[in-house]
């Protein structure tokens, strides 16, 4: 059926041989967006009253030169022409209008890139809004990408892992909001009046995930002395393959957020709760794309495998060192699945070498794996608050908590006549510090995880020395 469709988009020129960032448009796009985004207030808005403001005639001339770069642009991507049409309009009416706070919820709802999903399509996005783990302000950005979807992916999804609204992606060019860390393309993140009713599409870029994997790992691997398997190194030298494994990884971990014996909205959007609750929720649908990984490989699909690799280097080895300490629950994950392993004599480090026992790493991890899903399916019978101490236990029975943790000295030390929510306030920025291990790892890593930020796929990808 891929196939079939892929072939039918070819002909009809959705996939044209020419790039949109090849075009003489684009780099006119670009800069226009660039001159205009330093204008912006964090809501998106222009204040022409504040200092370096533009006068609202130099504002609407910028856009002007956006909407002219997108209409040459347009003709290229014939699958994207209502959105197109409906970008245009939004940023008409955002100029008529003063440039307020920006609404762009008819281009959005426009934008239905999980409609036809097809290897290499290509899309121009351009919104006003924040990008997730990269700019905080609702910015106009531009983002030219290609979609991921090889046929064995489009076969697991239609057969086994149904998720319609998923989107890998690749990027082919960005402006400044994806020179960061961000790597994934989320509807939340773009600047509506209203939430639509429900979102019909997310985006996750396997190439950024996928380079930073192995310029991380690269690194670690020298750092910690570590012998490979061949074909881990193998892996870790082909930046395709990686994409590869990390599509696979992505579609089942963002399905799993709504799949099993949950006890909560599993999104937990509007939910206040320890950061533990949501390193829990983040590692079960790592452990669960694992879990999978390892039967598919039993059943002769490649990557199997290869996300086996992929979930535990880059949950131990980048998680834990990246980011602030502050309720850093992927870094919370990321300690516990290496002290579980670690426990559990799977790792060891020994003679200033980390040694990994390939033998038994499934095993173990699939086991770890079935106490946090035992957590969830118990939760369902129990409060909420009794529910939150059970995670903790569960995570301290691994990590070590703050010596001051108030949490730790058990429901006593708290007033429990407050609302669950309430005591939330007595969990610590880092209620579970790093290791000594992690400790010495984040020195040696530091700069290598902040030489990541805004990498692609056709980087430099050794690590840095």
């Amino acid at each position: 059926m891929t196939e079939i469709l892929s072939s039918a988009i070819a002909e009809g020129g959705v996939l044209p041989a020419e790039r949109v960032v090849d075009h003489p448009a684009w780099p006119t796009l670009k800069d226009a967006v660039e001159t205009f985004r330093p204008w912006q207030s964090k809501d998106g808005s222009i204040d022409f009253d504040a200092e370096g403001a533009p006068t609202r005639e130099t504002a609407a001339a910028t856009i002007a030169r956006v909407i002219e770069a997108i209409e040459e642009l347009a003709p290229l991507l014939p699958h994207d022409a209502d959105y197109h049409r409906a970008v245009v309009a939004d940023l008409r009416r955002w100029a008529e209008g003063g440039f307020g706070v920006p609404d762009f919820l008819d281009s959005l709802l426009a934008f239905q890139p999980a409609r036809t999903r097809a290897d290499g399509l290509q899309h121009l996005v351009v919104f006003p809004m924040y990008t997730q783990n990269g700019n905080p302000d609702r910015n106009l950005e531009a983002v030219v990408l290609r979609m991921v979807w090889p046929d064995w992916l489009a076969e697991l999804e239609r057969t086994r892992y149904d998720n319609p609204l998923y989107c890998g992606l690749t990027f082919e060019d960005f402006t400044s909001g994806y020179d960061t860390n961000s790597a994934v393309l989320f509807p939340e993140t773009i600047a509506v009046r209203e939430a639509p009713e429900r979102f019909t599409w997310g985006g996750i870029f396997c190439d950024r995930e996928a380079a930073r994997f192995r310029r991380v790992s690269e690194a670690a691997v020298r750092a910690l002395g570590m012998e490979l398997p061949d074909d881990i190194r193998d892996m870790l030298a082909d930046q395709r393959r990686c994409q590869e494994a990390f599509a696979l990884w992505d579609m089942v971990h963002d399905r799993t957020h709504s799949h099993g014996d949950l006890p909560f909205d599993p999104f937990m959007i509007k939910q206040r709760q320890p950061f533990w609750m949501y390193g829990l929720e983040e590692l079960r649908c790592d452990l669960t794309a694992f879990k999978e990984a390892v039967r598919l490989e039993a059943e002769g699909v490649a990557q199997g495998r290869d996300v086996q690799y992929a979930v535990i280097f880059d949950r131990m080895f980048r998680f834990p060192v990246t980011g602030a300490r502050v309720r850093n629950y992927d870094g919370l994950g990321g300690q516990l699945l290496f002290a579980y392993l670690h426990q559990h004599d799977v790792v060891r480090w020994t003679d200033n070498t980390l040694h990994i026992d390939w033998s038994r790493a499934s095993q173990v991890t699939n086991q770890l794996c079935g106490e946090i899903e035992k957590l969830y399916r118990d939760g369902i019978d129990r409060p909420k608050l009794v529910h939150w101490f059970k995670a903790y236990e569960l995570v301290s029975t691994y990590l070590a908590p703050h010596p001051g943790s108030v949490w730790a000295k058990g429901p006593e030390a708290l007033d429990l006549s407050q609302p669950p929510r309430k005591l939330v306030d007595d969990v610590l920025p880092d209620e579970f510090p790093l290791s000594m291990f992690y400790e010495a790892l984040a020195k040696k890593l530091r700069d290598v995880v902040a030489s990541t930020k805004g990498i692609t796929a056709g980087s430099d990808l050794p690590a840095a020395a």
